[in-house]
């Protein structure tokens, strides 16, 4: 390992290489940069391009190097092209797109032991997202942990099951989640090299890198890969896209894209010589999921089950898991129309939300059971337009309960099986990073926490970066404890934070941490059952 500074050669952006920054990996030699208070090392491949031939196949080794890499600036985003309004973006083609990045503290080489590893997955729908957009440094300065980010495999090239595919001897569908597996693999087989502890590792993500790090605890794939989870912000994880639907909608793809309906080998070879640009294309446009798209897949092998039936059988890898959600998440998808179209929420707006949303089935992927009839009315009775002061609260408030009782039920399978931490967001003065939208007040919507985990987040290159103010800093410093202590320990308590207990699962019990200004608190599960209406919604929820 060589990760002492020596003499700096100059000014990038407040970085610079120097010709010490040099660490070897199993594949061949990189070089890092030195910026501020971390040594970084950007845009190192893990697996070969999977281009050509190795699209749709899992991740292959890559090929070694034996001159020292540049690894001082971010390697290509993957292909992209719905953006989840500023989140983000720039949409690009970009099939060659398998890096990962690796962040330390400056002064890890001083280290008398191997710091703790945090492998951080990027959300974005598993349609976009780069993990260029999360700056690490204050994890790995502040925190005293080696901070991991990448790209995995999005949209059609990421999450694809066709048949023909499927029939060719490897695992099949889920091509993102094996980028993840393999990117972890490197993990283990390098990291020690630049200061992280192998035995040691945390995966994290938000949104649906939440759901990723918690489709990889039940992945039979990844026993003893990592040893401990946490999940922000994501309940998809409970249910996984069934294999016929997913077959189903490759299939169509193929079929609108010229390959025809067959499940052969020429089908597979046509599909693989598809142009990049066409998939993209037929994903979806920036505003809206494509009808072909598919998010993780029950394919039997890398993700048996959905999660909820998972962690009911007790078929997951035990460990500590942090698991949690934002006070508003549902003003995060509420903004999105509004940025795109301009104009403000209506009743109308959301009595259609909930006319499509709950007038249809509700199982995972759109499989049956259907919803019980009159369950659009219940809901639009439960929050009457009364009870808000505009349609956009209303609309948040019923977006937000959705997907908060979503998460607590995956709380509540959780609880006594693994050390487990719950919390919720809630700073609704939080910055908002899409420009001002018209009649709209953000609140602690989701990703509202991610800027105070990394510094400046604002999603895409369309998103606003706002500094936080003093009280908004502090929560930021005890967030960033938090989450190293955890990664350091599978316990959030220790120094910065002191006041975190361990869930029970005891409705009474203020075991829930909640996230605000000027101070940490505690409540418990009976309010925030109470909070977001959980108890109406656990008789219309399917979670399976």
């Amino acid at each position: 390992m060589a990760l002492t500074i020596g003499t700096l050669l100059g000014a990038w952006q407040g970085a610079a290489a120097a010709p010490d920054l040099i660490t070897a990996t199993t594949k061949g030699p990189v070089q890092g940069v030195a910026r501020n208070e971390v040594v970084e090392y950007l845009g190192i491949p893990y697996a070969a391009p999977p281009v050509g031939d190795l699209r749709w196949r899992p991740p292959k080794e890559h090929t070694p190097w034996t001159a020292t890499r540049d690894a001082t600036s971010f390697g290509p985003a993957c292909a992209q092209v719905t953006l989840l309004g500023v989140f983000a973006g720039p949409a690009n083609n970009n099939e060659d797109c398998l890096y990962l990045n690796v962040i330390a503290p400056k002064d890890v080489s001083s280290s008398k032991e191997r710091l703790p590893v945090l492998f951080w997955i990027h959300g974005g729908g598993f349609v976009d997202g780069a993990g260029s957009d999360y700056d690490a440094s204050k994890l790995a300065a502040q925190g005293k942990v080696v901070v991991v980010t990448i790209n995995y495999r999005l949209s059609l090239l990421g999450f694809f099951g066709h048949p023909a595919l499927n029939k060719e001897g490897h695992l099949f569908a889920n091509y993102g989640l094996l980028d993840q597996q393999s990117a972890l693999h490197w993990v283990k087989d390098n990291i020690a090299n630049f200061g992280g502890d192998p035995d040691n590792i945390t995966v994290a993500g938000q949104s649906a890198g939440g759901a990723s790090a918690a489709f990889n605890v039940i992945s039979p794939l990844t026993k003893d890969m990592f040893h401990k989870t946490i999940i922000q912000s994501s309940a998809s994880w409970l249910a996984a896209t069934p294999m016929e639907v997913a077959e189903k909608k490759a299939t169509a793809f193929a079929n609108a894209a010229g390959c025809g309906q067959e499940d052969d080998e020429a089908t597979a070879a046509c599909l693989r010589k598809l142009p990049v640009d066409t998939l993209m294309k037929m994903s979806g446009p920036p505003e809206a999921f494509g009808p072909y798209v598919v998010t993780p897949v029950a394919d039997g092998q890398i993700v048996p089950s959905g999660g909820a039936s998972a962690i009911e059988s007790g078929n997951f890898n035990r460990m500590p898991i942090m698991n949690g959600s934002t006070r508003d998440e549902g003003n995060f998808f509420a903004a999105i129309p509004v940025y795109h179209s301009g104009k403000a929420i209506t009743e109308a707006d959301v009595e259609g939300y909930v006319k499509t949303v709950f007038g249809g089935n509700a199982g995972a992927g759109g499989t049956p059971p259907s919803y019980p009839v009159g369950t659009v009315d219940k809901i639009l009775a439960q929050y009457p337009s009364g009870d808000y002061l505009s349609p956009q609260l209303r609309m948040n408030a019923i977006q937000s309960d959705v997907m908060v009782c979503r998460i607590q039920h995956g709380t509540h399978l959780l609880a006594g099986k693994v050390p487990l931490y719950v919390y919720e967001f809630r700073d609704r003065t939080a910055p908002f990073m899409f420009p001002k939208l018209p009649d709209f007040v953000p609140l602690a919507y989701h990703t509202a926490d991610l800027q105070y985990l990394f510094p400046g987040f604002r999603g895409g290159d369309k998103g606003v970066r706002h500094e936080l103010n003093s009280q908004q800093l502090q929560l930021s410093d005890q967030l960033v404890a938090a989450w190293t202590n955890f990664a350091k320990t599978g316990d959030p308590n220790g120094e910065g934070v002191t006041v975190w207990p361990q869930y029970t699962g005891e409705p009474n019990a203020r075991t829930y941490l909640a996230q605000d200004i000027p101070e940490l608190s505690t409540l418990s599960d009976d309010v925030f059952t109470a909070d977001h209406k959980c108890s109406f919604w656990k008789n219309l929820l399917v979670y399976n």
